[in-house]
């Protein structure tokens, strides 16, 4: 006997419509917040910031609204996660999976791999922020209470 409230069959199809989805909406959002950050340290406007490891230092102003603006891309991404994916249990799929193409995009982008402690240092706590606020807004969303029979009830009280 199937229950048609959870489905829970694969379908790569929406995966991958959502992995695209998150992907572009966390880079959107993460060059609009460094554009911001940019223009409050009146720095240039490069992808340099984005993707470039040597960027992120706390010892100026500039290094430390970079670190800002992942910090802050992170909470979106956490609200990105209940609105595009939905599911508690995959917070962590989903926020592992943007850090890890972020990996890939910065190995290419410098190329040569991000040994910096200050890179990976951000990278965890921004993937961390990230998945546990998601999983806490979802987890909330996969709680509230289902009405059993609310439209009964409303149709006594309507008489």
């Amino acid at each position: 006997m199937k229950s048609g409230f959870r489905n829970t069959q694969w379908d790569p199809i929406i995966l991958i419509s959502q992995i695209i989805a998150m992907q572009c909406l966390l880079y959107v959002s993460l060059g609009f917040l460094m554009f911001l950050m940019d223009e409050i340290g009146g720095a240039n406007h490069t992808l340099d910031h984005l993707f470039q490891y040597h960027e992120i230092h706390v010892t100026d102003v500039g290094g430390r609204l970079v670190i800002c603006a992942f910090v802050l891309n992170s909470m979106i991404g956490a609200l990105a996660l209940w609105f595009i994916v939905r599911r508690t249990k995959l917070c962590l799929d989903f926020c592992c999976t943007f850090h890890i193409f972020h990996l890939f995009i910065c190995w290419w982008f410098n190329s040569s791999f991000p040994w910096t402690f200050s890179w990976w240092l951000l990278n965890c706590v921004c993937a961390t922020i990230m998945c546990a606020i998601g999983e806490i807004l979802c987890l909330k969303t996969e709680l509230k209470e289902i009405p059993v029979g609310y439209s009964a009830l409303n149709t006594k009280a309507d008489l």
